[in-house]
């Protein structure tokens, strides 16, 4: 399978940045239908330890697994941005971890979490998509590449070495991994918004599903 023509209505300068081919990370066929899941998956979507793009108090939110080594979670980063700003207050992101890519997602997963600890998380995510073609295209970059990249960004790299390897970061893979399996998500990025799958993947299709959500919590 690929994701051809992701990005329809973003700057050209990211349509140069993430514009590719064949960006489709996966393991089986795509889940569910645009309607909300059960509520035993619906408990899975969130954790209270999920890291959150926007604001807290949104009536919208956008939950996407996401593995920072695949092409089209940073193809859709800057539509997602678009989508936020074009809400304002009324959309929020929650990213869940999905590393589907083995050592170079976790990895870098374990660096956006120390960012995370050290205030400088959106930062470092923008850093770490931006420069993806450098560590992640042989799905194992090079021993500090990743802090190093983060590094420029704002990260402090001799804290963050210490802070990867705690076990509350450990404990947020391990969680991540299985609400992966128990939602089903079989590639990435898959989305939900207010609970509800994307059942037809796209931009166009995102945008969308968030509009319809943002008019019935302002109906």
């Amino acid at each position: 399978m690929n994701r051809r023509s992701l990005i329809l209505s973003v700057s050209a300068l990211a349509v140069a940045a993430f514009s590719g081919a064949s960006w489709y990370a996966t393991r089986s066929e795509p889940i569910g239908e645009a309607s909300s899941v059960t509520p035993e998956i619906a408990d899975a979507l969130i954790r209270p330890y999920s890291p959150v793009l926007g604001p807290e108090g949104a009536t919208v939110t956008i939950v996407e697994f996401f593995d920072p080594a695949c092409e089209a979670c940073r193809a859709f980063y800057p539509v997602v941005k678009d989508i936020m700003a074009e809400h304002g207050d009324t959309v929020r992101v929650v990213i869940r971890y999905t590393p589907f890519h083995g050592e170079a997602s976790e990895e870098a997963i374990q660096v956006l979490e120390a960012a995370r600890m050290q205030g400088v998380f959106e930062e470092v995510l923008e850093a770490i998509l931006r420069d993806q073609p450098r560590w992640a295209s042989h799905g194992a970059p090079e021993p500090g590449l990743i802090l190093n990249i983060a590094a420029v960004a704002g990260l402090d790299t001799e804290a963050a070495r210490t802070q990867m390897r705690l076990p509350d970061i450990v404990g947020i893979l391990n969680q991540d991994r299985a609400d992966v399996e128990a939602v089903g998500v079989r590639q990435t990025p898959t989305f939900f918004v207010n609970g509800k799958p994307l059942a037809t993947f796209g931009e166009a299709e995102l945008r969308a599903l968030v509009a319809a959500e943002v008019a019935a919590t302002n109906s």
